[in-house]
């Protein structure tokens, strides 16, 4: 464990934020991994991973759901000093990890081709997202006891174990993606199918070496099987606080998926574009979300002390580091679209659309750094519902719009992103409104 209410409060944010975002930039390279060696294999096999691969974002949600709740809570009874809740929201983080794995695995055997045929209309694209989801569902199965363990670690102020046990995972995935996607080796190609059943593999590698620290080196939460029988209580208390938390990536999962549907009638050459162009801004947002991610453990742990000062200072801290670092990306962005899309597809017209909504998407940069450290600061106090209240504004202010303007003569792709740009700004006074409104109501709260 390590205490994070003493001490320099920019110098906790940095040293959590480095393992945190190298981390978080294994996980995405697991899936950067597979769209470079797919990308080979054509356009309609670029168009169904990317398609497949929003159910990430869906997985990501419930995950959420699990992770803020333990890292929130076990952040907080660590600020208290109460070891023993601690130990009780990691087992029963354990109890919920293994109940949403197999819900995971059964929804997305039965109802995987089902999302895939209601979001793309090319044959060529459902096959090839069914093939590649199919083999991929046990390994975001896995994801589950994953995100609960590194999530309790992460509220006691650990992140290194996690951080060494990913970078080994993702060096896996490299090495068994070309095997599997072109029977390197083996002389038996199994195309995208390949590329799920290497992440799998390495998610299962990972879960079980963690699980391994757990057992043998972890010292302040461990596994207790007294403790892992489902107590109600203490699953709504995770779940009231993870939940918002969660529904922020479920509408955005809802927001990608109408863009898909919106895109639908211009093929796969468009629904790869935007798939690769969104997965690489993504991945440039990792630094400014890593600053996010670490901030709620330091000022979780300062909440739980009743240091309000510390936890305002974080935010501020957070903030400006995430300004300076989303200012460059957006230079980045916007001036070098076409080389960070490069290299990922050999199809002029998927390059195009990916390296245009790169440039123009990068104006919300900005704004979805501020974004990300009010969320983080939402976790920290315990009070996600905001987060999620914020990001539902934009079914209404971009999906219908985003339906309507698709179905109109003369539509062009441009007009969703411009469209998406202007609604995270209206997103990010909200946020901002919120944050303020909760900051001041806790402070009367709890006497400060």
């Amino acid at each position: 464990m390590k205490d994070l209410t003493q001490g320099s409060i920019p110098k906790h944010i940095i040293v959590m934020a480095i393992p945190i975002g190298i981390s978080m930039l294994i996980q995405t390279l697991y899936y950067l991994v597979d769209l470079y060696f797919v990308g080979r294999l054509g356009e309609e096999a670029l168009a169904g991973v990317s398609a497949a691969g929003n159910v990430s974002f869906l997985i990501l949600a419930l995950t959420q759901i699990l992770g803020v709740g333990t890292q929130t809570l076990i952040s907080h009874a660590v600020g208290r000093k109460d070891q023993s809740d601690a130990q009780l929201i990691f087992n029963q983080s354990i109890a919920l990890s293994l109940l949403l794995g197999l819900v995971t695995l059964i929804v997305g055997y039965g109802l995987g081709k089902n999302y895939l045929e209601a979001i793309s209309q090319d044959e060529g694209t459902i096959v090839a997202g069914v093939s590649y989801l199919f083999w991929y569902i046990p390994g975001m199965a896995g994801q589950f006891a994953l995100v609960a363990m590194g999530s309790a670690l992460r509220g006691t102020g650990i992140v290194m174990p996690t951080m060494i046990i990913q970078l080994i995972s993702i060096v896996l995935n490299i090495v068994l993606s070309p095997i599997l996607i072109t029977g390197w080796g083996t002389g038996y190609p199994m195309g995208v199918a390949g590329a799920g059943l290497a992440s799998s593999i390495s998610v299962m590698v990972a879960v079980i070496m963690l699980w391994w620290y757990f057992s043998n080196k972890e010292k302040y939460v461990n596994y207790d099987k007294t403790m892992v029988k489902p107590r109600i209580k203490t699953w709504q208390r995770m779940l009231g606080i993870g939940f918002p938390a969660g529904g922020e990536f479920i509408l955005m999962f809802l927001y990608m998926a109408v863009i898909y549907y919106a895109i639908s009638g211009m093929g796969a050459s468009a629904q790869a574009g935007f798939g690769l162009g969104s997965r690489v801004m993504q991945s440039m947002f990792l630094p400014a979300m890593a600053i996010a991610f670490a901030a709620p453990a330091v000022a979780g742990q300062n909440f739980g002390a009743k240091l309000f000062d510390r936890v305002k200072y974080t935010y501020h801290w957070a903030v400006g580091m995430g300004l300076i670092i989303m200012i460059c990306l957006t230079m980045i962005a916007y001036f070098k679209s076409t080389v960070l899309v490069s290299g990922f597809s050999d199809d002029a017209r998927t390059l195009l659309v990916a390296a245009t909504f790169l440039q123009i998407i990068s104006f919300n940069f900005i704004a979805s750094g501020i974004i990300f450290t009010c969320s983080g600061m939402f976790q920290a106090l315990g009070n996600t519902w905001p987060a999620m209240w914020s990001t539902a504004t934009r079914l209404f202010t971009f999906a219908i719009p985003a339906i309507w303007f698709s179905r109109q003569g003369g539509f062009e792709i441009e007009q969703l992103w411009v469209a998406s740009v202007i609604t995270v700004y209206l997103q990010l006074f909200m946020s901002l409104f919120l944050l303020l409104q909760l900051i001041a109501a806790a402070s009367v709260r709890k006497g400060y």
